[in-house]
């Protein structure tokens, strides 16, 4: 195999229940909001049920994966805030995130790591033979992605591909072809024109299913990009490498003193909000 793709070794998904109607209910998912953006709580031991759950739906349906830059475009942007209110998951991949929410609402939700969580997903499809479409990147990269999955996952049905630059015309055409391989996982890349609001403004036509923007998802798992060690990404270390790679990312320094000033203001608007309401 050209890169390292591996799975877990064991998964506690139950089998696939005969004639059995999904629970959409997921009561394995504590939904909470924090600086008014949702951000969902789903423990290491219950996302393979979780995620099990919602490909067995086939309705259509979508994840984001919400960095704390993520958070902070939901709250200014509308249309990325709605994209974010309709999704069935919500998993954070910031630190920044988990520490923020435990020191405002003492809540601890879980950080997943961006390559894991497509890893775990994938894993799910296969062993209950769904199936994946790869949208994005470019043809030379979805082929070398396709065997990498298919060398690690033999049951994971790719039922199609299509490069992301595509021209305006040929959009008709693209989601046609979704529509009718009717994926349970939609995976889409960098190359998409809109990006994940390309998701968003194509509900409804793209079919049931599961979509999830991956961003550079694409080129990690063909083994062209960097990802950060699994220790480097628990420490909340990861952005060292990407500023590193791209110092223009240093940038990112004022949004985070951005975020922590609203930390601190709502931390104080919520003592506030209790000591009025206490009686005497």
């Amino acid at each position: 195999m050209e890169d390292e793709i591996a799975p877990e070794a064991e998964s506690e998904t139950p089998q696939k229940p005969e004639g059995e109607a999904a629970n959409v209910t997921q009561p394995d998912i504590e939904r909470i909001t924090f600086l008014k953006v949702p951000i969902d709580i789903v423990e290491p031991d219950r996302l393979t049920l979780v995620l099990f759950r919602l490909a067995n739906e086939q309705q259509d349906r979508h994840i984001v994966l919400l960095s704390v830059w993520d958070l902070l475009r939901a709250r200014r942007n509308s249309e990325y805030r709605e994209y974010v209110n309709s999704a069935a998951l919500v998993i954070p991949i910031s630190k920044s995130i988990v520490s923020g929410a435990r020191f405002v609402l003492k809540k601890r939700p879980v950080r997943y790591m961006p390559f894991d969580f497509v890893i775990k997903c994938l894993t799910v499809l296969e062993e209950h033979e769904f199936s994946c479409y790869l949208l994005g990147s470019t043809k030379r990269v979805l082929l070398k992605i396709e065997r990498n999955i298919v060398s690690t996952f033999p049951d994971l049905r790719i039922v199609g591909r299509f490069q992301g630059r595509f021209k305006r015309h040929e959009e008709v055409s693209v989601v046609s072809a979704i529509r009718k391989a009717s994926p349970t996982l939609l995976l889409v890349g960098k190359g998409v024109r809109g990006k994940e609001f390309w998701i968003a403004r194509n509900a409804g036509r793209l079919g049931n299913g599961v979509k999830l923007w991956c961003s550079d998802m694409f080129d990690v798992l063909a083994g062209r990009k960097w990802r950060p060690h699994r220790k480097v990404f628990e420490f909340g270390l990861e952005w060292v490498g990407y500023c590193l790679r791209n110092p223009a990312k240093l940038l990112r320094l004022f949004p985070f003193l951005y975020y922590n000033h609203l930390l601190l203001l709502y931390k104080v608007f919520k003592r506030k909000n209790k000591a009025a309401a206490e009686p005497g």
